[in-house]
């Protein structure tokens, strides 16, 4: 996919995503969207000439390796996004975005009107594996340029360094499936976490957050090494930091993994960190079962 496709994909993107962020900022509680109205709002979209969506034509990109694209049956990144009120010509700040599997979706979706924020580990990091996965990340965005203009890269490395973004400068801010990383810091270096993030959006600003959840009737350690959370610790440590909780969905929900694996969430795919021992058990679950929770930066008075 090129420029044109995606100065296309904004264009009709724009028009055909009607979630509308302004009116959840109202809602006296929570809303709970379901798969079913996700979907009918994605579906919606308009049509290439030829009948194939554009989400489609996003999603089935070139850019996007094949192993990548497998993962979207777990990770619903067009449901996902669309709950998020995500659209081009936005703002964007993606915090900790790793090899940049979600990048690849959200800085075409963006479009050349959009900014995508790469929140990504300090390059000066006296850790090998910070300075790498940032090295990687930055070579990628540098030989797919033309797919990645529209990238700027900033670090993100609790507890020390917050600078995700010029303040107030964000539409929205997602994050996947990193805030169990922040709590080996503790409850109030997590907080810090969502502060930054509070910072960089604009009053009335949207929050996404995906997270690898826990049952309510498993017990949550302090530094959840597990990698699963309780949803309500999550919520209750992003109202912390000032956020409202708008809206939860249940599209990246999987009722088959029970989380209380050998080795946490990473004993499920993509880790698989037990090998070939009971691989066909653990395929079959699927990835973790994930909270999908909407916040917003309430507007000032």
């Amino acid at each position: 996919m090129h420029k044109l496709m995606f100065s296309a994909l904004a264009l009709a993107l724009a028009a055909g995503c009607s979630n509308a962020d302004s009116s959840d900022t109202t809602e006296s509680k929570p809303k709970e969207t379901t798969k079913q109205e996700l979907k009918a709002s994605v579906d919606a979209v308009v049509e290439t000439s030829d009948g194939i969506s554009l989400w489609e034509e996003l999603l089935t990109s070139g850019h996007r390796s094949d192993k990548n694209k497998q993962r979207d049956q777990y990770r619903h990144p067009k449901e996902t996004l669309e709950f998020f009120g995500i659209k081009p010509g936005m703002t964007v700040v993606e915090i900790a975005p790793g090899g940049g599997w979600y990048t690849e979706i959200l800085s075409p979706l963006l479009g050349p009107e959009g900014t995508l924020y790469a929140a990504h580990f300090d390059p000066n990091s006296e850790v090998e594996y910070y300075r790498n996965g940032r090295a990687k990340f930055e070579r990628k965005m540098d030989v797919e340029s033309d797919v990645y203009g529209n990238v700027t890269i900033t670090t993100f490395q609790p507890p020390e360094i917050f600078d995700i973004a010029p303040d107030g400068s964000a539409d929205a801010v997602v994050t996947f499936r990193n805030v169990h990383n922040w709590l080996r810091g503790g409850r109030e270096a997590t907080v810090d976490s969502f502060k930054a993030m509070y910072k960089a959006l604009k009053p009335g600003g949207v929050l996404g957050v995906v997270e690898h959840r826990l049952p309510k009737s498993q017990e949550q350690d302090e530094k959840a090494s597990s990698g699963y959370m309780h949803q309500d610790f999550v919520i209750s440590v992003a109202q912390d930091a000032g956020f409202k909780l708008v809206a939860s969905s249940e599209i990246n929900a999987n009722p088959k993994d029970t989380a209380d694996h050998p080795k946490g969430v990473w004993t499920l795919p993509p880790s698989l960190r037990l090998g070939d021992q009971d691989k066909d058990k653990y395929m079959e679950i699927g990835e973790s079962d994930r909270m999908t929770l909407k916040f917003v930066k309430p507007a000032k008075k």
